[in-house]
């Protein structure tokens, strides 16, 4: 259904993860049966980078298009307001540069998405962070007041650090109760030196549509 939003001759961010592989699958057949023509694709990382080459669509990137029409992606944590959380899949900084770049952003999920408050999963929402004194910065983020009470933990691939297609590590935080302020977690989390970027996508998403067992909602902000 979020492939409904697409048009001929749009530029499209094009999302990472299990959700968004489907849509670029998608428009991957709709280009070759001729329904779309003239879509240029942005990718939101290696992976989907790979994924559309191997479908034939076109693929630049922000420095030639910095204007995007439309994005599509899932997200981790869809709260009441549209709020995300995004970046378990490792793709945090690209998808933000590529969403926040985006006229409108189109968000696919599943009910078991939805929560009342950002963090209130209990699962890992991400901050991307220069692997230059990373324990340093993880004992910062776990002491931030905005955020009392998360727990920081280096995100591993195996014995080794995670290291994103940015070369940098992420730390997963997680926390026991939802985030009381997002927006002022959000900007708490940015101004620490060598932070990268966090998952907090906040006032981004322009729709988004749950699939749940009575069919499909769409939400629009």
């Amino acid at each position: 259904m979020a492939v409904d939003y697409v048009k001929s001759g749009m530029v499209l961010g094009l999302g990472t993860g299990s959700t968004a592989a489907f849509a670029v699958a998608r428009i991957g057949e709709l280009l070759q049966n001729g329904t779309l023509k003239n879509i240029v694709g942005i990718p939101t990382s290696k992976r989907t980078e790979e994924q559309a080459a191997s479908l034939g669509i076109p693929l630049s990137g922000l420095d030639d298009h910095p204007v995007i029409d439309l994005a599509i992606d899932g997200a981790d944590e869809v709260d009441p307001d549209l709020n995300l959380v995004k970046g378990r899949g490792g793709a945090l900084l690209r998808e933000k540069m590529v969403e926040m770049a985006s006229k409108k952003f189109v968000v696919i999920v599943d009910d078991t998405k939805l929560v009342d408050g950002l963090g209130g999963s209990g699962l890992a929402m991400p901050v991307e962070v220069v692997q230059f004194c990373w324990k340093y910065n993880s004992y910062r983020l776990q002491n931030l007041p905005e955020i009392a009470g998360c727990e920081a933990r280096l995100r591993m691939d195996g014995d080794k650090p995670y290291v994103t297609d940015n070369s940098n590590y992420i730390i997963d935080l997680y926390f026991s109760t939802p985030i009381k302020d997002a927006q002022a977690a959000a900007k708490a989390i940015s101004s620490l030196e060598g932070v990268v970027d966090h998952g907090l996508f906040l006032d981004m998403a322009t729709a988004v549509i749950i699939a749940g067992k009575e069919g499909i909602e769409v939400k629009e902000r």
